[in-house]
């Protein structure tokens, strides 16, 4: 389970480039890691566009924003390309990297449970600590409300 203030849990999954990537390579930064179902659905499509179009306001301080699905490298692409998006996108389609994050398991729609996504976000400070998490997201605005919690971590962490 996912603590604030402790280290969260390292990963290396592949990009929408089919290239490594890795926790640590952003060490240093704020990483915003938001986890969702599939590419090109409508909720997660609303969130990947409203984080690719806030993408400077988080730049300016200093963070970058990762999305992390199942699905494959080659779809993320697809999926980047059709809605210009500029986030980088991660596969785990094993979800082990979502199990460790809380991200994975039994959740309920429409009154109906099932094992899968749980759509939600962490927020890792330049430590690499966990600095906030929400662990049940509503696709539309999410962005915004995580700039706003970003801005005032910024600040309290300098």
């Amino acid at each position: 389970m996912l603590t604030i203030g402790r280290k969260v849990p390292s990963f290396t999954l592949r990009n929408q480039d089919d290239e490594e990537v890795r926790l640590s390579d952003f060490a240093g930064s704020w990483v915003v890691l938001y986890f969702y179902p599939r590419d090109d659905t409508p909720w997660c499509t609303k969130e990947a566009c409203e984080f690719s179009a806030g993408l400077e306001a988080f730049r300016d301080l200093d963070a970058v924003i990762i999305g992390c699905s199942p699905d494959a490298p080659s779809r993320h692409r697809t999926f980047i390309k059709k809605y210009k998006l500029k986030v980088t996108l991660l596969s785990d389609p094993t979800h082990g990297v979502m199990e460790k994050y809380g991200a994975w398991g039994e959740k309920t729609l429409y009154g109906r449970t099932s094992i899968g996504v749980k759509r939600s976000t962490v927020l890792i400070n330049p430590a690499g600590k966990l600095a906030h998490h929400w662990r049940a997201v509503k696709a539309v605005g999410h962005a915004a409300e995580v700039s706003q919690k970003l801005s005032e971590l910024t600040t309290d962490f300098r």
